[in-house]
């Protein structure tokens, strides 16, 4: 995981539109080729004009960012709108409730490699879209015990974000970061930066051990809360250890437990005793991991079958819910497959 940062953008009026999309082609089109830079121009102009035509505006989530060794564009389009009461129906081609082509959903999703699209009547709507440079569409063969997703974007006004989150593949582990550096703006992004580097050039994998390695590799940062989280494949299961206010909720299906943190500051003051929280690993299971921008009483009983939906949809609906916009907001989810 690199470059998790998203760009955010309120839409609120048509005016905006020509200024985004240029943004976005600008951004993307020296990492993807004519073709395909000329597709994701395509999916975005359909988002912008769905989000003023039918929900008066909304937010639009965009990054670029490598993966897998190849180049990989996110967007995410967030509205507060009336919703879509049948979605299969709506994403039909020639289906339009505004006079239009009624091309606009179906095309997002055959240009995209990846789309989804979740709505509520009376609640809104999330699109979601992956783009590879490689167009290699649809879901690769490469096997996987996990999905990470993770949203992160910065205080309204903020160029950098003072959240961050970092994941470790082994052979038979997985190491998990969650960190949240004091306050907001380029001193909290030093201190996850470093807490980070400090994770990856770890030779632990006991999440206690970590959170004491890190705490003295970033004492002369301001300091952060962080969670570290260890799976381990061998002995199945999750081994948690954290400081401070990560909300950290295990969910499988609608049933969740929440993890109860350490008091204290990582790099300023942390406790002399620290003791890994252990559960049992099993499929479907998904680790959430939120920062302080978010409030906590979010539940998943509220959103009807977005358990079947990637996990990007799932922290968008977080996201889109129960972001503060009052200081860095983060949704991590890795999700058990």
């Amino acid at each position: 995981m690199d470059n998790l940062l998203f760009e955010s953008q309120l839409v609120t009026d048509r005016s905006q539109l020509a200024f985004l999309k240029r943004e976005i082609h600008n951004l993307v089109k020296e990492k993807f080729s004519e073709t395909r830079t000329g597709e994701i121009d395509i999916v975005v102009a359909e988002m912008l004009s769905n989000l003023i035509k039918y929900a008066g505006g909304g937010e639009l989530l965009y990054r670029l960012c490598r993966h897998e060794e190849d180049n990989l564009f996110e967007v995410l389009c967030i509205d507060n709108g009336p919703g879509i009461k049948d979605v299969g129906f709506s994403s039909r081609d020639g289906v339009s409730t505004n006079n239009s082509l009624g091309q606009g959903l179906g095309a997002i999703a055959r240009l995209s490699d990846f789309s989804q699209l979740y709505s509520q009547p009376g609640w809104g709507t999330i699109i979601y879209s992956r783009f590879t440079s490689n167009q290699q569409k649809g879901p690769t063969n490469k096997p996987s015990k996990l999905v990470v997703r993770c949203i992160n974007v910065a205080l309204p006004g903020q160029v950098v974000c003072g959240d961050g989150a970092a994941v470790r593949f082994l052979e038979d582990k997985v190491m998990i970061l969650a960190a949240d550096g004091l306050g907001h703006g380029p001193h909290a992004k030093d201190a996850v930066d470093q807490a980070i580097k400090a994770f990856r050039g770890t030779m632990s994998c006991d999440p206690a051990e970590l959170v004491k390695e890190i705490h003295v590799e970033i004492k002369k940062s301001r300091g952060l809360v962080g969670t570290l989280a260890v799976i381990n494949f061998d002995s199945k299961t999750w081994e948690v250890c954290g400081i401070g206010n990560i909300h950290t909720r295990l969910q499988k299906g609608l049933e969740n437990r929440n993890y109860i943190s350490n008091n204290g500051i990582i790099g300023v003051n942390i406790p002399t005793r620290l003791e890994n929280t252990i559960w049992d690993l099993e499929k479907f299971q998904m680790m959430i991991f939120c920062s302080d921008g978010i409030k906590t009483k979010w539940d998943l009983v509220k959103y009807p079958s977005i358990l079947k939906y990637d996990p990007m949809i799932i922290a968008a609906a977080i996201y889109k819910d129960h972001a503060r916009r009052t200081d860095d907001m983060t949704v991590l989810i890795v999700k058990v497959t």
